[in-house]
Order: structure tokens, then sequence, then C-alpha cells
């Protein structure tokens, strides 16, 4: 793992390091200046690197969505700066078109191959597949944060308010728009158990990880919804990284899945 710093009140912090979601989104609220992120530069990769290849002799590594984050640039510096150090090591960087608990089941489907000994080829050939299979779909509490990071207009986040709506929306092949306008959280729960309904083939099983943001009330409601309608080969709880969470705010909840 790899952190992205967090800037907080001017203090840095390494998501996943310094900082805990739950820490994270009690600051979040209380924050009158909106936290930023900023890319991790090319040394932590390199170091992930060195570690990994005392371990392996072929990496390969996962990052967010260019359209997200810079982080696959950095990823890609460090491999050329490893190749200075790391001879005998092949490494390689994939772009993932999916991003927090979605790029959290690809991780996992790469890593459960390179256990069984697979060849860097075949797990990336594994790593496409569930790539082009993952959907994610989640509800915001409030538009608010996405207003204040500039991610959506001022006028969207005030009529969201007005009108006290919980937009649903979809992140498919990096690409995030909205699939929803419910009035409630409840009601928005149930638009993505409907739109996963709609998603998942009859009698597939299902890889899934249940995401929140500060909300673990909601994330066990979905997750008992979830596991009651499908057959869920593996079902996570899993807090939303403090990251996406500077954009999002407190109050998200979603599932990210893939079937058999």
């Amino acid at each position: 793992m790899v952190p992205v710093p967090l800037i907080i009140n001017e203090k840095t912090y390494r998501d996943g390091i310094d900082i805990t979601p739950t820490e994270f989104y009690t600051m979040l609220r209380n924050s009158k200046k909106l936290p930023t992120t900023s890319a991790s530069s090319p040394t932590p990769y390199l170091e992930a690197f060195r570690k990994a290849s005392r371990r392996a002799q072929s990496i390969l590594c996962l990052t967010e969505p260019v359209k997200f984050s810079a982080m696959y640039n950095s990823a890609r510096a460090a491999v050329e700066m490893a190749k200075n150090t790391l001879h005998d090591v092949t490494i390689e960087v994939m772009e993932c078109t999916t991003a927090a608990a979605g790029q959290g089941l690809v991780a996992l489907a790469a890593a459960r191959a390179a256990a069984l000994d697979e060849s860097l080829e075949e797990v990336k050939r594994i790593v496409g597949n569930v790539m082009s299979r993952v959907n994610l779909f989640a509800t915001l509490d409030t538009l608010h944060y996405l207003a204040r990071s500039g991610r959506v207009p001022q006028a969207a986040a005030l009529v969201n308010t007005i009108l006290d709506l919980k937009p649903v929306f979809t992140l498919n092949h990096a690409d995030p728009h909205t699939v929803g306008l419910p009035r409630t959280t409840k009601s928005a729960l149930g638009r993505i158990l409907k739109l996963m309904d709609a998603t998942v083939k009859k009698g597939q099983q299902l890889h899934v990880a249940v995401m929140h943001a500060d909300a673990e009330k909601e994330a066990i409601i979905l997750k008992d919804r979830i596991t009651a309608q499908f057959d869920c080969k593996e079902i996570y709880i899993t807090e939303f990284t403090p990251v996406m969470g500077v954009h999002t705010g407190p109050g998200l909840v979603g599932a990210a899945f893939y079937g058999e």
C-alpha cells in the first residue's frame, strides 16, 4: 500500500498510517477549511517496489484512474527509477478502471492469483477480466463537499440542499455519473439494490465490498440486505478512504461488486 498525503489545517497526514478514517471524518465535520490531497511522489512507490522485490521477481502495481489522481504517473516514474537498482525485477503498472472498494476487489483477485504462483501475464489477464466486470453504486448524503472541492457547481449543491436529495451514482470504467435522485437514505439504499439486481445474472455468485464514510449503521443495513437478496461468495464492510472522502464528505454508503 502506498499512502496518499492528506493536508488538514496545514498539517500533512499519510492516509492509513498517520490517521484513521474515523479520525479523519471527525476532523472533516469540524474543519472550517476543506482538507486537500497531494499525489504521492515516486519515492514511496520506489520503496514499495524495493520491499516487494525481496519476495518476488515480478511486481504488479495497481493505481487509481488517471482522471482521479496523479498516482499512476508517480508509479510509472518510480518504475523508471527502479531500473537503476532493481535490475532483475519486472515491474508493471496498471491503471485501474474502478476505484475505492471496487479497486480493492480487483487487488484481492490479483493477490489470489499471485498466491497460486500464476505468471505476471496471467495475473494481468485476470485483473483486466475482473476490472471489466466490477460495478460500483453509492449514495451521497450531501453535495456540499463536492461543491467545496470544485467537483460540482455550487448551484447544484444548493438545489440538493433545498430538496434534500441523496444522489445515487455509479462509477463504471472511471466514468462517474448520477443514476438516481431519491429523497431519503432508505430510498437510496433501495435504489442501489435495484441497480444491483438489474446487473446480476440469475444464480450468479457475487464478490461484494460494502463501503461507507462514517456511516457504519447504514453500511450494515445494506450488507444485510445484499446478503439476503444475493448469493455472496464473499462480502466485506470497509470504510471509504479519506483520500476520496475529502471530496464526497461523510455519509457516503455504497457497494462494489462483480459476479463469478
